[in-house]
C-alpha cells in the first residue's frame, strides 16, 4: 500500500470518460468543489497526487479517462490530542492497542495525523494495518487491528457473526429504582436521527442489546459493567440514557452540546472504557483475551 512519510494512506479516485477535462487540475477542482483550487495546486506541487504505481503527476498533465489516481489528504490545522496510545500485543496477525479518550480510530473530518490508525502506522511501519472494529473518539480502551490484508475479512467476520465478547465500564448516575432491576439486558431498535451525531430509539424489532450490571456505588454515581450483544453506533450511550442514567460527561446524550473543533476541553472525558475483548482467533485457532490498562475515573462524592 502506498503511504507518505507520516504513515498516511491515500484515497483513490476514478477518472471517468466523457467529461471533457483537459488537465488533471481541471478534474480535481471540478470533482472536489469544497476544496480550494490553491489547495489542489499545492498538493500537486508537493507530490501528494500520484498514479497507482506511486509516480507523482503534475497539475498540467493531460486528463486520461478510465484510470485511477491516488491523493493524500492534508489539513492546514488539526486538533492536537496530548494523550498516548499503548500497544498491548502484536504478532504477525493482529495488533491490540489501548486508545486514549479524544483520539479518533481512523481519519475523518478534522482528524488525519491525530488518529489511532495513523499513529500506529508511523510507530510500527506497518502500512496495511486496518481496524477490524471501531470505538467512538470519546471512548477509551481496546481496539484490535488486522496486520495482513488477506486475513482482514476473517477477523471482521467475527464481529459480524457475534463471535467476539466485548466488555465496557462506565460511570453514570446511581438509580435506586434501577438498582432492584439489575442485572438486566436492555434491548431496543436504534436508528439514525435527523442529526447525524445522534442515534434515536424507535418502534420496531430490536436491533441492539446490552447486559447491564452494577459494579460499585458511591452516590450519586455508580460504576456499571456493560456487555453489548450487538454493535450499533452509540449503543451503550443510548441504552444508559434511555434508562435515565446517561454516562458521565456525555456531550451527545441526552443533550447535544456545541461541537468543539480545535480548542478541546480535556478535563471532562466521557466516562466509558472498552475494558475487555476476547475471541477465538480465526487464523491461529488460539483463544485471545485482552484487558485495557486504563481505568474509568474514581468515583468522587458530590460536595
Amino acid at each position: 500500500m502506498i503511504s507518505n512519510s507520516e504513515g498516511i494512506s491515500p484515497s483513490r479516485v476514478y477518472l471517468p470518460a466523457g467529461k471533457g477535462y483537459r488537465t488533471l487540475f481541471d478534474f480535481f477542482i471540478d470533482h472536489f468543489p469544497h476544496i480550494d483550487s490553491k489547495e489542489w495546486d499545492a498538493r500537486f506541487s508537493e507530490g501528494l497526487i500520484t498514479r497507482l504505481s506511486g509516480e507523482s503527476v503534475a497539475a498540467k498533465d493531460p486528463y486520461q479517462a478510465n484510470t485511477h489516481l491516488v491523493y493524500f489528504r492534508r489539513l492546514e490545522r488539526e486538533p492536537d490530542i496530548p494523550f498516548e496510545e499503548q500497544i498491548l500485543y502484536q504478532d504477525e496477525h493482529i495488533l491490540v492497542a489501548d486508545k486514549p479518550h479524544f483520539l479518533p480510530v481512523t481519519p475523518s473530518g478534522l482528524y488525519l495525523h491525530q488518529t489511532l490508525l495513523n499513529r500506529l502506522k508511523k510507530k510500527t511501519g506497518i502500512q496495511d494495518l486496518t481496524p477490524i472494529h471501531r470505538i467512538d473518539r470519546d471512548t477509551a480502551g481496546l481496539v484490535v487491528f488486522s496486520v495482513q490484508p488477506h486475513e482482514r475479512a476473517q477477523y471482521q467476520n467475527l464481529f459480524r457473526d457475534r463471535m467476539v465478547k466485548k466488555v465496557y465500564e462506565a460511570i453514570a448516575p446511581y438509580s435506586e429504582a434501577l438498582h432492584a432491576r439489575l442485572p438486566l439486558t436492555y434491548s431496543c431498535r436504534l436508528e439514525e436521527s435527523e442529526h447525524f451525531l445522534q442515534m434515536q430509539e424507535v418502534e420496531g424489532e430490536p436491533n441492539t442489546d446490552t447486559l447491564i450490571e452494577l459494579v460499585e456505588v458511591l452516590k450519586p454515581w455508580a460504576r456499571y459493567r456493560l456487555t453489548p450483544g450487538s454493535g450499533k453506533k452509540h449503543q451503550l450511550r443510548c441504552h444508559l440514557n434511555a434508562l435515565g442514567i446517561p454516562i458521565k460527561f456525555d456531550q451527545i446524550y441526552p443533550t447535544l452540546t456545541p461541537y468543539q473543533r480545535y480548542d478541546l476541553d480535556f478535563s471532562k472525558p466521557l466516562q466509558l472504557l472498552a475494558t475487555e475483548i476476547s475471541f477465538r482467533d480465526p487464523v491461529t485457532g488460539k483463544e485471545r483475551s485482552f484487558s485495557s490498562q486504563r481505568v474509568v475515573a474514581q468515583l468522587i462524592p458530590s460536595k
